[in-house]
Protein backbone atom coordinates (compact mmCIF):
# COMPACT_ATOMS: atom_id res chain seq x y z
CA UNK A 1 0.00 0.00 0.00
CA UNK A 2 1.32 3.69 -1.22
CA UNK A 3 0.67 7.20 -1.42
CA UNK A 4 -0.05 8.16 -4.52
CA UNK A 5 -1.93 10.96 -6.60
CA UNK A 6 -4.22 9.89 -9.17
CA UNK A 7 -4.69 12.69 -12.13
CA UNK A 8 -7.75 12.61 -14.12
CA UNK A 9 -7.96 14.16 -18.07
CA UNK A 10 -11.23 14.38 -19.83
CA UNK A 11 -11.19 16.55 -23.64
CA UNK A 12 -8.09 14.27 -24.61
CA UNK A 13 -10.24 11.46 -24.92
CA UNK A 14 -11.99 13.23 -27.52
CA UNK A 15 -8.39 13.02 -29.55
CA UNK A 16 -7.94 10.48 -31.79
CA UNK A 17 -4.91 8.67 -32.95
CA UNK A 18 -2.81 11.21 -32.14
CA UNK A 19 -3.95 11.42 -28.32
CA UNK A 20 -0.76 9.68 -27.49
CA UNK A 21 1.01 13.35 -27.98
CA UNK A 22 -1.27 15.15 -26.17
CA UNK A 23 -0.59 12.62 -23.19
CA UNK A 24 3.14 12.58 -23.54
CA UNK A 25 2.45 16.45 -23.46
CA UNK A 26 0.67 16.42 -20.45
CA UNK A 27 3.13 13.85 -18.60
CA UNK A 28 6.01 16.25 -19.37
CA UNK A 29 4.13 19.72 -18.42
CA UNK A 30 3.48 17.73 -14.82
CA UNK A 31 7.07 17.25 -14.45
CA UNK A 32 8.15 20.36 -15.22
CA UNK A 33 5.18 21.75 -12.92
CA UNK A 34 6.55 19.22 -9.97
CA UNK A 35 10.62 20.08 -11.00
CA UNK A 36 12.38 20.66 -7.37
CA UNK A 37 10.09 19.35 -5.06
CA UNK A 38 11.52 15.68 -4.76
CA UNK A 39 11.95 12.41 -6.61
CA UNK A 40 8.93 10.93 -8.23
CA UNK A 41 7.87 8.77 -11.37
CA UNK A 42 5.07 9.48 -13.47
CA UNK A 43 3.72 6.60 -15.51
CA UNK A 44 0.50 5.91 -17.51
CA UNK A 45 -2.08 3.38 -17.23
CA UNK A 46 -5.74 2.45 -18.93
CA UNK A 47 -6.50 6.28 -19.32
CA UNK A 48 -5.11 7.49 -15.97
CA UNK A 49 -1.78 8.96 -14.51
CA UNK A 50 -0.11 8.49 -11.42
CA UNK A 51 2.19 10.34 -9.69
CA UNK A 52 4.39 7.89 -7.70
CA UNK A 53 7.05 9.69 -5.09
CA UNK A 54 9.89 7.89 -4.15
CA UNK A 55 10.56 9.31 -0.92
CA UNK A 56 8.56 9.30 2.24
CA UNK A 57 9.08 12.73 3.29
CA UNK A 58 7.22 14.23 -0.13
CA UNK A 59 5.28 17.36 0.16
CA UNK A 60 2.19 16.06 -1.23
CA UNK A 61 0.44 19.08 -0.53
CA UNK A 62 2.92 21.40 -3.02
CA UNK A 63 2.75 18.95 -5.44
CA UNK A 64 -1.19 19.19 -5.46
CA UNK A 65 -1.29 23.13 -5.17
CA UNK A 66 1.10 22.67 -8.59
CA UNK A 67 -0.84 20.65 -10.13
CA UNK A 68 -3.98 22.09 -9.90
CA UNK A 69 -2.20 24.82 -12.39
CA UNK A 70 -1.40 22.32 -15.56
CA UNK A 71 -3.54 22.64 -18.51
CA UNK A 72 -5.06 19.07 -19.40
CA UNK A 73 -5.88 17.84 -15.62
CA UNK A 74 -9.50 17.51 -15.02
CA UNK A 75 -9.26 16.84 -11.23
CA UNK A 76 -6.44 15.66 -8.62
CA UNK A 77 -6.70 12.92 -6.83
CA UNK A 78 -4.65 12.05 -3.73
CA UNK A 79 -5.38 8.32 -3.23
CA UNK A 80 -4.42 4.89 -1.67
CA UNK A 81 -2.89 2.33 -4.45
CA UNK A 82 -2.86 -1.58 -3.34
CA UNK A 83 -3.17 -4.92 -4.46
CA UNK A 84 -6.50 -5.86 -5.63
CA UNK A 85 -7.23 -7.84 -2.59
CA UNK A 86 -10.82 -7.73 -1.73
CA UNK A 87 -11.05 -7.43 2.14
CA UNK A 88 -8.25 -4.82 2.20
CA UNK A 89 -9.44 -2.93 -0.57
CA UNK A 90 -12.74 -2.77 1.61
CA UNK A 91 -11.65 -2.15 4.87
CA UNK A 92 -8.87 0.97 3.45
CA UNK A 93 -12.74 2.51 2.18
CA UNK A 94 -13.83 1.92 5.77
CA UNK A 95 -11.00 3.55 7.03
CA UNK A 96 -11.28 6.52 4.86
CA UNK A 97 -14.86 7.48 5.41
CA UNK A 98 -14.21 7.07 9.34
CA UNK A 99 -11.63 9.98 8.93
CA UNK A 100 -14.08 11.91 7.14
CA UNK A 101 -16.76 11.46 9.20
CA UNK A 102 -14.42 12.25 12.50
CA UNK A 103 -12.62 15.53 11.21
CA UNK A 104 -15.73 17.00 9.65
CA UNK A 105 -18.33 15.60 11.34
CA UNK A 106 -20.02 14.08 7.61
CA UNK A 107 -23.72 12.84 7.95
CA UNK A 108 -24.12 11.29 4.59
CA UNK A 109 -21.84 9.79 1.73
CA UNK A 110 -21.92 7.24 -1.25
CA UNK A 111 -19.59 4.91 -3.14
CA UNK A 112 -18.50 5.32 -6.26
CA UNK A 113 -16.74 2.39 -7.88
CA UNK A 114 -14.98 1.96 -11.34
CA UNK A 115 -13.88 -1.61 -12.34
CA UNK A 116 -11.80 -1.23 -15.57
CA UNK A 117 -11.00 -4.89 -14.57
CA UNK A 118 -13.43 -7.21 -16.08
CA UNK A 119 -12.39 -10.29 -14.82
CA UNK A 120 -12.93 -8.90 -11.32
CA UNK A 121 -15.60 -11.49 -9.51
CA UNK A 122 -18.30 -8.45 -8.38
CA UNK A 123 -19.43 -5.20 -11.01
CA UNK A 124 -19.19 -2.18 -9.99
CA UNK A 125 -22.85 -1.91 -8.63
CA UNK A 126 -22.13 -4.65 -6.24
CA UNK A 127 -19.16 -3.27 -4.83
CA UNK A 128 -20.35 0.18 -4.41
CA UNK A 129 -23.57 -1.66 -2.42
CA UNK A 130 -21.22 -3.93 -0.63
CA UNK A 131 -18.58 -1.26 0.93
CA UNK A 132 -21.44 1.27 1.22
CA UNK A 133 -22.66 -1.52 3.40
CA UNK A 134 -19.83 -1.85 5.43
CA UNK A 135 -19.17 1.86 5.88
CA UNK A 136 -22.59 2.07 7.25
CA UNK A 137 -22.08 -0.49 9.61
CA UNK A 138 -18.75 0.64 10.81
CA UNK A 139 -20.01 4.09 11.29
CA UNK A 140 -23.48 4.45 12.88
CA UNK A 141 -25.55 7.32 12.52
CA UNK A 142 -24.40 7.89 8.85
CA UNK A 143 -26.52 7.82 5.98
CA UNK A 144 -26.64 7.01 2.21
CA UNK A 145 -27.34 10.28 -0.10
CA UNK A 146 -26.75 9.24 -4.08
CA UNK A 147 -27.05 12.59 -4.78
CA UNK A 148 -25.98 15.18 -3.12
CA UNK A 149 -23.75 13.21 -0.80
CA UNK A 150 -21.09 15.61 1.69
CA UNK A 151 -18.76 12.90 0.82
CA UNK A 152 -18.12 10.11 -1.43
CA UNK A 153 -15.80 6.86 -1.38
CA UNK A 154 -13.82 6.63 -4.71
CA UNK A 155 -12.50 2.87 -6.00
CA UNK A 156 -11.14 2.31 -8.73
CA UNK A 157 -10.31 -1.03 -9.54
CA UNK A 158 -7.49 -1.74 -12.45
CA UNK A 159 -4.57 -3.51 -12.52
CA UNK A 160 -4.23 -2.26 -8.84
CA UNK A 161 -6.95 -0.55 -6.67
CA UNK A 162 -7.05 2.96 -5.78
CA UNK A 163 -9.01 4.28 -3.06
CA UNK A 164 -9.97 7.70 -2.16
CA UNK A 165 -12.11 10.25 -1.32
CA UNK A 166 -10.79 14.05 -2.34
CA UNK A 167 -11.26 15.36 -5.88
CA UNK A 168 -9.49 18.79 -6.51
CA UNK A 169 -10.75 20.34 -9.59
CA UNK A 170 -7.83 20.57 -12.14
CA UNK A 171 -7.51 23.75 -14.85
CA UNK A 172 -8.89 21.21 -17.25
CA UNK A 173 -8.15 22.51 -21.14
CA UNK A 174 -5.78 20.69 -23.37
CA UNK A 175 -1.68 20.75 -22.66
CA UNK A 176 0.32 23.91 -22.64
CA UNK A 177 2.49 23.76 -25.69
CA UNK A 178 0.07 21.38 -27.90
CA UNK A 179 -1.94 24.32 -29.40
CA UNK A 180 0.89 26.60 -31.09
CA UNK A 181 2.12 29.74 -29.75
CA UNK A 182 0.53 33.30 -29.55
CA UNK A 183 1.57 36.76 -28.63
CA UNK A 184 -0.47 38.00 -25.96
CA UNK A 185 -0.99 42.14 -25.68
CA UNK A 186 -0.11 42.72 -22.06
CA UNK A 187 -1.93 45.49 -20.13
CA UNK A 188 -1.76 46.06 -16.88
CA UNK A 189 -5.32 45.83 -16.70
CA UNK A 190 -7.37 43.31 -15.93
CA UNK A 191 -8.77 41.89 -18.82
CA UNK A 192 -5.63 41.28 -20.71
CA UNK A 193 -4.20 38.54 -18.17
CA UNK A 194 -7.60 36.67 -18.29
CA UNK A 195 -7.34 36.28 -22.25
CA UNK A 196 -3.88 34.83 -21.76
CA UNK A 197 -5.16 32.51 -19.30
CA UNK A 198 -8.52 31.38 -21.78
CA UNK A 199 -6.09 31.08 -24.60
CA UNK A 200 -3.41 29.25 -22.49
CA UNK A 201 -5.90 26.85 -21.86
CA UNK A 202 -6.59 25.68 -25.16
CA UNK A 203 -3.08 24.80 -25.28
CA UNK A 204 -1.42 27.71 -26.73
CA UNK A 205 1.89 28.65 -25.41
CA UNK A 206 2.01 32.25 -24.75
CA UNK A 207 4.58 34.78 -25.03
CA UNK A 208 3.45 38.89 -23.80
CA UNK A 209 3.91 41.91 -25.03
CA UNK A 210 4.16 45.18 -22.89
CA UNK A 211 3.92 48.41 -23.90
CA UNK A 212 5.74 50.97 -21.36
CA UNK A 213 5.63 54.46 -21.67
CA UNK A 214 8.39 56.03 -18.85
CA UNK A 215 8.20 58.90 -17.46
CA UNK A 216 4.56 59.03 -17.78
CA UNK A 217 4.20 56.25 -16.36
CA UNK A 218 5.87 55.06 -13.34
CA UNK A 219 8.72 52.13 -13.05
CA UNK A 220 5.59 50.52 -10.50
CA UNK A 221 3.48 50.42 -13.43
CA UNK A 222 6.10 48.21 -15.56
CA UNK A 223 6.85 46.18 -12.00
CA UNK A 224 2.54 45.08 -11.77
CA UNK A 225 2.95 44.07 -15.43
CA UNK A 226 6.19 42.00 -14.68
CA UNK A 227 4.49 40.71 -11.61
CA UNK A 228 1.40 39.73 -13.71
CA UNK A 229 3.14 37.90 -16.27
CA UNK A 230 4.91 35.97 -13.27
CA UNK A 231 1.23 35.03 -12.33
CA UNK A 232 0.35 33.98 -15.28
CA UNK A 233 3.64 31.61 -16.03
CA UNK A 234 2.41 29.86 -13.50
CA UNK A 235 -0.37 28.04 -15.30
CA UNK A 236 1.70 28.69 -18.95
CA UNK A 237 4.72 26.58 -18.20
CA UNK A 238 6.72 30.10 -18.62
CA UNK A 239 6.11 33.36 -20.41
CA UNK A 240 8.57 35.71 -22.35
CA UNK A 241 7.78 39.02 -21.45
CA UNK A 242 8.47 41.92 -23.91
CA UNK A 243 8.89 45.43 -22.42
CA UNK A 244 8.44 47.93 -25.65
CA UNK A 245 9.28 51.71 -24.57
CA UNK A 246 6.45 53.12 -26.39
CA UNK A 247 6.62 56.83 -25.56
CA UNK A 248 7.90 58.40 -28.29
CA UNK A 249 5.89 57.14 -30.62
CA UNK A 250 2.78 58.24 -28.64
CA UNK A 251 4.36 61.97 -28.63
CA UNK A 252 4.19 61.23 -32.11
CA UNK A 253 0.78 60.07 -32.29
CA UNK A 254 -0.77 63.02 -29.56
CA UNK A 255 1.59 65.67 -31.56
CA UNK A 256 0.23 64.54 -35.33
CA UNK A 257 -3.34 63.26 -34.73
CA UNK A 258 -6.48 64.28 -33.51
CA UNK A 259 -7.73 63.47 -30.36
CA UNK A 260 -10.52 61.34 -30.82
CA UNK A 261 -8.77 58.93 -33.12
CA UNK A 262 -5.51 59.24 -31.01
CA UNK A 263 -6.10 55.79 -28.94
CA UNK A 264 -7.55 53.84 -32.30
CA UNK A 265 -3.85 54.54 -33.73
CA UNK A 266 -2.22 53.99 -30.94
CA UNK A 267 -3.78 50.07 -31.16
CA UNK A 268 -2.49 50.22 -34.38
CA UNK A 269 0.67 51.18 -33.81
CA UNK A 270 1.04 48.56 -30.80
CA UNK A 271 -0.40 45.60 -33.00
CA UNK A 272 2.19 46.33 -35.74
CA UNK A 273 5.12 46.04 -33.53
CA UNK A 274 3.36 43.16 -31.43
CA UNK A 275 2.88 41.64 -34.90
CA UNK A 276 6.60 42.06 -35.90
CA UNK A 277 7.33 40.83 -32.25
CA UNK A 278 5.10 37.64 -32.91
CA UNK A 279 7.17 36.80 -36.20
CA UNK A 280 10.14 36.59 -34.44
CA UNK A 281 9.33 34.68 -32.09
CA UNK A 282 7.25 31.88 -34.25
CA UNK A 283 3.88 32.89 -32.51
CA UNK A 284 0.80 32.21 -35.20
CA UNK A 285 -1.96 35.10 -33.85
CA UNK A 286 -2.32 38.09 -31.37
CA UNK A 287 -4.04 37.83 -28.44
CA UNK A 288 -5.96 40.61 -26.55
CA UNK A 289 -8.41 41.38 -23.48
CA UNK A 290 -10.88 43.14 -25.22
CA UNK A 291 -14.76 42.47 -25.19
CA UNK A 292 -17.56 44.27 -27.18
CA UNK A 293 -18.83 47.64 -26.09
CA UNK A 294 -16.70 48.13 -23.05
CA UNK A 295 -14.81 50.77 -23.93
CA UNK A 296 -14.83 53.59 -27.12
CA UNK A 297 -11.99 51.31 -28.54
CA UNK A 298 -13.76 48.30 -28.15
CA UNK A 299 -16.46 48.83 -30.53
CA UNK A 300 -16.85 46.07 -33.83
CA UNK A 301 -16.24 48.98 -36.02
CA UNK A 302 -12.35 49.95 -33.87
CA UNK A 303 -11.76 46.25 -33.47
CA UNK A 304 -12.05 46.16 -37.65
CA UNK A 305 -9.76 48.86 -38.24
CA UNK A 306 -7.57 47.99 -35.44
CA UNK A 307 -7.34 44.48 -37.55
CA UNK A 308 -6.62 45.59 -40.40
CA UNK A 309 -3.18 46.88 -39.16
CA UNK A 310 -1.74 43.56 -39.38
CA UNK A 311 -1.58 39.80 -40.74
CA UNK A 312 -1.54 37.70 -38.12
CA UNK A 313 -5.25 37.06 -36.87
CA UNK A 314 -6.44 38.54 -33.80
CA UNK A 315 -8.03 36.44 -31.26
CA UNK A 316 -10.10 38.18 -28.20
CA UNK A 317 -11.22 35.03 -25.72
CA UNK A 318 -13.04 37.81 -23.60
CA UNK A 319 -14.80 39.43 -26.47
CA UNK A 320 -18.49 38.43 -25.35
CA UNK A 321 -17.99 38.34 -21.57
CA UNK A 322 -19.07 41.59 -19.20
CA UNK A 323 -16.45 43.10 -16.65
CA UNK A 324 -17.78 40.80 -13.84
CA UNK A 325 -17.42 37.60 -15.50
CA UNK A 326 -13.60 38.83 -16.38
CA UNK A 327 -13.15 39.48 -12.71
CA UNK A 328 -14.32 36.40 -11.65
CA UNK A 329 -11.86 34.73 -13.67
CA UNK A 330 -9.22 36.52 -12.70
CA UNK A 331 -10.25 36.18 -8.82
CA UNK A 332 -9.97 32.49 -9.56
CA UNK A 333 -6.39 32.64 -11.73
CA UNK A 334 -5.04 35.34 -8.98
CA UNK A 335 -4.35 37.84 -10.99
CA UNK A 336 -7.17 40.23 -9.72
CA UNK A 337 -4.96 42.12 -6.95
CA UNK A 338 -2.43 43.14 -8.64
CA UNK A 339 -4.73 44.47 -11.36
CA UNK A 340 -6.66 46.82 -9.80
CA UNK A 341 -3.52 48.45 -8.25
CA UNK A 342 -3.57 52.29 -9.10
CA UNK A 343 -0.50 52.00 -11.18
CA UNK A 344 -1.42 53.56 -14.47
CA UNK A 345 -0.30 51.88 -18.30
CA UNK A 346 -0.19 53.79 -21.41
CA UNK A 347 -3.30 52.62 -22.47
CA UNK A 348 -4.78 55.80 -19.73
CA UNK A 349 -2.39 58.65 -20.89
CA UNK A 350 -2.84 60.73 -23.51
CA UNK A 351 -6.76 59.71 -23.74
CA UNK A 352 -9.16 61.91 -25.66
CA UNK A 353 -12.07 62.57 -23.68
CA UNK A 354 -14.26 61.72 -26.40
CA UNK A 355 -13.23 59.28 -28.22
CA UNK A 356 -14.73 58.09 -31.71
CA UNK A 357 -16.43 55.32 -31.09
CA UNK A 358 -17.23 54.41 -35.04
CA UNK A 359 -13.97 55.03 -36.64
CA UNK A 360 -13.29 54.57 -40.42
CA UNK A 361 -10.36 52.73 -42.33
CA UNK A 362 -10.29 55.45 -44.82
CA UNK A 363 -10.54 58.67 -42.07
CA UNK A 364 -7.66 56.35 -40.25
CA UNK A 365 -5.46 55.77 -42.54
CA UNK A 366 -5.73 59.28 -43.92
CA UNK A 367 -4.94 60.69 -39.73
CA UNK A 368 -1.77 58.05 -39.92
CA UNK A 369 -0.32 59.51 -42.87
CA UNK A 370 0.79 62.35 -41.06
CA UNK A 371 3.37 60.11 -39.13
CA UNK A 372 3.92 58.02 -42.13
CA UNK A 373 7.57 59.54 -42.88
CA UNK A 374 8.72 58.36 -39.34
CA UNK A 375 6.89 55.28 -38.77
CA UNK A 376 9.06 53.20 -40.30
CA UNK A 377 11.75 54.74 -37.75
CA UNK A 378 9.58 55.46 -34.60
CA UNK A 379 9.06 51.47 -35.09
CA UNK A 380 12.78 50.83 -35.42
CA UNK A 381 13.69 52.78 -32.11
CA UNK A 382 10.99 50.55 -30.40
CA UNK A 383 12.04 47.45 -31.41
CA UNK A 384 15.83 48.20 -30.37
CA UNK A 385 14.91 48.91 -27.36
CA UNK A 386 12.77 46.10 -26.61
CA UNK A 387 13.93 44.63 -23.32
CA UNK A 388 12.72 40.91 -22.74
CA UNK A 389 12.31 39.12 -19.54
CA UNK A 390 12.27 35.01 -18.91
CA UNK A 391 9.76 34.48 -16.03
Amino acid sequence: MENIILIRYEEIFLKGNNRWVFEKKLMDNMRHALSGLGTIKIVKSQSRIYVVPKEDTYPFEDALLRLTKVFGINAVCPCVRMPVEYESVAGQAVEIAKELVEKNGYGTFKVETKRADKSFPMNSMQVSADIGHRILVAIPGLKVDVNKPQFTVHLELRDMAHVYSEVIPGAKGLPTGSGGKATLLLSGGIDSPVAGWMIGKRGVEIEAVHFYSYPYTSERAKEKVIELAKILSTWTRGVKLHVVPFTEIQLAINEKCPADYLTIIMRRYMMRIAERIAKENGSLGLVTGEAIGQVASQTLESMLVTDRSVELPVYRPCVGMDKNEVIDIARRIGTFETSILPYEDCCTIFVARHPVTKPTLEKTLKFESELENNAEELIGRALAGVEVLTL
